[in-house]
């Protein structure tokens, strides 16, 4: 059992996590938010820390292990979840595999003098927005029609695979509400511009 003085310690550690600033970005595949964060770290007026996820699935040739993802063993996951270390984690599309965000990310952010940018999924934000309401939450989205556009245009997936995308992309387009802000990256450079002010004003709401 705990002491009073370690629920204190622990719920001021809750306290002090729940007011910290951090960016979450999300959109359904091919609304471009991979192409954009990396550009909006290097052109945002405010410093931006990309947070590294942590995932259970195995790397893949190219990646990097703490730059592209945090890889965890299945048990070392659930340690970690158990221990409560994760601000989101949920397993992505019956995969059997676990993807999260450590705390440890966004104090890292915080540590540097920096804001950690979450790039997550609508699961992953759903559970960030019921515990941190402060944080500043944008959904990407793509003009009406274009990704369908864009799936059909690649030729690579029957139409059953097309069909179960969209059917995908439909239920992360009906949680876009319950973000702050909404983007249409209908044109890369303006899309991320208009990111950059809505940070900007956003900081200077958080320091008023």
């Amino acid at each position: 059992m705990q002491s009073l003085r370690e629920l204190r310690q622990v719920s001021s550690a809750e306290n002090e996590f729940a007011q910290m600033r951090f960016v979450v970005l999300s959109g359904p595949s091919g609304s471009g938010k991979t192409t954009i964060v990396p550009l909006l770290i290097q052109t945002c007026p405010v410093r931006l820390i990309k947070s590294v996820s942590a995932t259970t699935r195995a790397p893949r040739p190219h990646e990097v292990p703490g730059e592209d993802y945090h890889f965890l063993s299945r048990e070392e996951f659930a340690r970690r979840r158990a221990a409560g270390q994760f601000l989101e984690c949920a397993e992505v599309h019956s995969s059997g595999n676990w993807y999260g965000t450590l705390k440890s990310e966004v104090t890292r952010a915080r540590d540097v003098g920096g804001c950690a940018l979450l790039e997550i999924d609508v699961q992953g934000a759903r559970q960030v927005i019921e515990q941190c309401p402060q944080a500043l939450t944008i959904f990407v989205r793509t003009p009406e029609g274009e990704y369908e556009r864009r799936l059909r245009a690649r030729g690579t997936e029957s139409e059953k695979v097309i069909q179960s995308r969209l059917e995908t992309a439909r239920r992360e387009l009906a949680q876009a509400p319950a973000y702050r802000y909404q983007v249409v990256n209908d044109d890369l450079g303006r899309a991320v511009a208009e990111m950059s002010q809505l940070i900007q004003q956003w900081e200077r709401e958080c320091d008023d």
